[in-house]
């Protein structure tokens, strides 16, 4: 038996050797072609023989072959074939031959000369360049390595094949959001989404992967898809010289994007926008695109195409932020140190956002490097910020923590104004960050964010206000083409007003906002044709309306507290972006979405057919807790269209539906602190809104030049309008003192963009109408008569030029122009005696305008030496703003005055600003 087994197993060694030696040993070529083209030729040698080709049939296509072959290699056979053209071979240890044109490809380099290589042939990695004692890999030398994706053998020639991967940057770690990965031939693409990951369904064979993106330097890779596979990318920042770009952006992205109205902004660019106090503030430099204004100088608030503040969804990393703005609104709550992006929602809005009216800011913080320990600050003459950022494990976890805080009480001390001078301001954030790479398939990424702004101006009140968030997002690859991401974040914000001057009137004013949301968000795509996302959310709102409490003994306030509101939220979406013909995209979208209003609460009944008020209430029914007081529902579409009238000009069409649950209650035209929020009831209905846009885009130079038309028109329902003398404080019943309006709003958007040289930026101008009706049928709930007049927000003429120049790679200089029309005002015309009381007669409802708008701001950019090995990397940015020093009013008010009505204007800033601030990198 021994002996037996002996020869058993040496039989099969030899089988093995034999067969190995078979495989490893060069096949011979025999056949017979008479005319035939070299796809027919390839294609013959691979049903023969192991060898398989990657070309380009396009290459070949005039090669023909009249050749009698017996037992000849292979290689002979193709210099006899290739001969008399440019066309060359090469032939790898695992018998792929490729052919390309005009030079021969190596298929194999020296021993060791990487760093390391891929783990598996399931997915390739760029090597690391910075391994302890390895040599770095050069940029040439990944871009012409070949990447071999799928398991060996196990692919054939035909068919397609999923490539999926990330996109990081090589020194941090970090993902690089909106790169563009693409081939030519044919041409298919994805952009990488706020992961970094990319996912690419292409034919089977060889392909050269290109990879361009804002801020990176363009690459590329070789690569030979067999099956679906990975590959990560890493890529190298830019480095601008005085012949590079300055503003980079995706080549043709604005042209063959299938997004209309979308805005993206990376930190680069916004840095050079000089604003106020010497600070990069997101919210302003939103402010001077197309179709977003607002109300004036010293607001954050943002008006989106004809839409009130309260319409605009504002997200920071998937949280809900509800006042966006410190210090009424002088500075955005944003840290500029720790931002990646900022994406503006105007036209088009994803079926996975709902709930505003007008647009989505969807604001994304870094996830922290990865692979360093970094920093980063800056001192300016109000306020400073310092951020820090490294590795909690290399390469798979990070974190990143950042602070900002201000000190303007000593400018306020130096104010000639005694009243004044006993004022006091002053903020502060902070934000944390923290990512983790569990495994390939399995990431979780965890954020805190805080703010709290109080401030004491020339009175005995204090102001408080406070913003929380928190998020939580898991995201899962289930395989190359779907994933998913869970997220489940808390939003809060309060406020509180304060008055202890007199003992006897000492009093607080509380209010307070908390939601609680969940989504669950996929993405999948089926194939090169089609990317399906769908998913489910659900928002639970808690709000505090108001309560007002004594403070100390003394006090003979009596306190009163309204009824907490509580509502749940929740929607079903689907989208397919679908690829009709080359020239053609279709996106097709259907969000649903469900609102519950519930108890315990007490809702007043009216009598129908007659304006609401205190007289007309007839009865008061008690909503049990858990129980839903009031219902709505309904569908929200998306369509949008893209057709390429050529590779540098296109047209674009969308169509949405959205409803929005919740309204913002204020006494101001701004954006303020005191705002408070409003939840739909069976009296207060939401509000909905339909918009069509069309725009035309073209790229000039080589695409170094953007240019857009869009124009739109919106019409809403339902949105809230207040009666004359309106109570919005402590209002039990509130639904008595507002109405429900109707709204249209329409315009006219041109943009034109310089991407690159030493002069970049943007020329921008909007026409814009936005105009309310409110017209119930009853005499109270009718405001001008019925008809439609001026939203406070109406500014038809809106011009911005925003203009960078780099004199040399340490030197710049930034100017920002802003004009726009005056915003409506109602005036009082005259006065009358009635009753024996003096009255005022006031005009139509925003009949009036105040003076126009003009600002010119300008900041000098002074880099420091740009010495790679230094202990820390600084620059310096001098700026003005309101360089001309024009008054622009706020506001227009009355005073009656010795019997006369007499008006001001009020300038927040009439004299130019100029600032210093010091910015630090290490």
């Amino acid at each position: 038996m021994k002996l037996v087994s002996r020869i058993i197993l040496l039989c099969l060694l030899l089988f093995t050797v034999v067969a190995g030696y078979a495989q490893d040993s060069a096949p011979l070529i025999s056949g017979s072609f008479e005319r035939a083209d070299f796809e027919t030729f390839a294609k013959s040698v691979e049903a023969k023989t192991p060898y398989r080709f990657y070309f380009n049939p396009a290459s070949v296509d005039s090669v023909v072959i009249n050749a009698q072959l017996q037992q000849r290699p292979l290689a002979e056979v193709l210099d006899l074939v290739l001969k008399g053209t440019d066309l060359r071979f090469a032939i790898d240890a695992e018998k792929r031959v490729y052919i390309t044109s005009g030079t021969q490809i190596a298929t194999e380099l020296p021993p060791g000369y990487f760093s390391k290589e891929p783990a598996d042939n399931l997915a390739a990695t760029d090597p690391d360049e910075e391994d302890a004692g390895k040599k770095p890999v050069s940029a040439a030398t990944l871009q012409l390595k070949v990447y071999e994706i799928g398991r060996s053998g196990g692919a054939t020639t035909k068919g397609n094949a999923t490539l999926a991967g990330h996109v990081r940057d090589s020194k941090s770690g970090e993902p690089v959001i909106g790169a563009s990965v693409f081939i030519e031939s044919p041409s298919i693409g994805a952009a990488t989404d706020q992961f970094g990951y990319y996912s690419l369904t292409l034919p089977v064979g060889r392909h050269e992967l290109k990879i361009r993106g804002v801020g990176v330097k363009n690459t590329k890779r070789q690569i030979v898809l067999q099956a679906d596979g990975k590959l990560d990318i890493e890529v190298e920042e830019d480095i601008t010289t005085l012949r590079e770009v300055v503003v980079e952006a995706e080549k043709d992205k604005n042209v063959a994007g299938m997004q209309m109205g979308l805005e993206r902004l990376d930190i680069k660019t916004m840095r050079q926008v000089p604003t106020a106090f010497g600070e990069t503030d997101i919210l302003r430099i939103v402010l001077t695109l197309p179709g977003v204004k607002s109300v004036g100088e010293g607001s954050t608030g943002l008006n989106v195409r004809g839409g009130s503040t309260d319409q605009n969804l504002i997200l920071f990393n998937d949280a809900t932020i509800y006042n966006p703005s410190h210090l009424f609104g002088f500075f955005s709550a944003f840290n500029p140190d720790i931002l990646k992006t900022v994406e503006l929602y105007k036209g088009t809005v994803p079926a996975k956002f709902g709930g505003r009216l007008s647009s989505v800011l969807d604001i994304a913080t870094r996830d922290g490097n990865k692979k360093k320990f970094a920093g980063s600050g800056g001192i300016g003459l109000l306020t400073s910020r310092l951020a820090f950022e490294g590795p909690i494990i290399k390469d798979k976890s990070a974190f990143l923590l950042s602070g900002r805080t201000s000190y303007s009480n000593w400018i306020l001390k130096r104010l000639s104004n005694s009243k004044l001078k006993q004022s006091s301001a002053a903020f502060y954030d902070l934000n944390a960050h923290i990512s983790h790479e569990i495994n390939d398939k399995n990431s979780l990424y965890l954020t805190g964010y805080r703010s709290r702004d109080e401030f004491q101006l020339a009175s005995d009140s204090v102001y408080q206000y406070e913003n929380t968030t928190a998020s939580l997002k898991w995201r899962h690859t289930f395989n190359n083409r779907l994933y998913g991401v869970l997220t489940s974040a808390y939003s809060q914000y309060q406020y509180n007003i304060s008055s202890q001057d007199n003992p006897v009137t000492n009093a607080r004013l509380r209010y307070n906002i908390r939601q609680l949301n969940t989504q669950a968000d996929f993405s999948y795509l089926p194939s090169a044709k089609h990317t399906i996302d769908f998913g489910a959310s659900t928002i639970l709102y808690n709000v505090s309306p108001g309560s007002f409490s004594p403070v100390g003994g003394e006090s003979l306030i009596l306190p009163n507290t309204l009824a907490r509101e509580q509502a749940l939220e929740s929607a079903l979406y689907v989208s397919d972006l679908i690829t009709l013909t080359p020239r053609l995209s279709v996106s097709v979208g259907l969000r649903y979405s469900l609102y519950n209003a519930l108890g315990p609460r007490e809702v007043y009944a009216y009598l129908p057919g007659v304006s609401k008020s205190v007289n007309t209430i007839t009865d008061t029914l008690r909503v049990g807790k858990g129980n839903v007081l009031a219902t709505y529902h309904g569908p929200e579409y998306r369509l949008s269209a893209k057709y390429a009238l050529s590779d540098k000009s296109s047209v674009k069409l969308s169509v949405n539906r959205m409803r929005q649950y919740i309204h913002m209650l204020s006494n101001t035209a701004s954006m303020s602190p005191t705002d408070s929020w409003k939840l739909s009831d069976s009296n207060i209905r939401p509000q909905v809104g339909d918009q069509a846009s069309l725009g035309y885009y073209r790229n000039f130079k080589n695409n170094t030049i953007e240019t857009s038309v869009e124009t739109y028109y919106r019409v809403m329902h339902d949105f809230l309008d207040y009666k004359s003398g309106a109570t919005l404080l402590l209002n039990p019943h509130i639904e008595t003192d507002v109405v429900n309006a109707e709204g249209k709003a329409y315009g006219v958007e041109v943009m034109v963009r310089k991407l690159t040289g030493k002069l970049n930026g943007w020329v921008s101008y909007t026409y814009s109408r936005s105009l309310v009706q409110v017209n119930l049928g009853t005499t109270g709930d009718m405001i001008n008569g019925g008809q439609f007049y001026p939203s406070n927000f109406d500014k038809p003429h809106d011009a911005t030029l925003v203009g960078n120049y780099r004199f040399s790679r340490r030197f710049s200089a930034s100017l920002n122009v802003n004009y726009s029309t005056g915003r409506p005002i109602t005036l009082p015309l005259a006065k009358y005696v009635a009753n024996g009381s003096t009255r005022v007669f006031y005009s139509e409802r925003n009949e009036y305008r105040v003076p126009d708008y003009y600002r010119a701001d300008f900041a000098l950019n002074i880099e420091g030496s740009h010495k790679v090995k230094k202990l820390a990397h600084s620059s310096w940015t001098v700026s003005v703003y309101n360089l001309t020093g024009r008054k622009n009013p706020y506001s227009i008010y009355f005073k009656s005055e010795n019997g006369q009505i007499k008006g001001y204007q009020l300038a927040i800033f009439g004299q130019p600003i100029p600032t210093v601030t010091y910015n630090f990198k290490f």
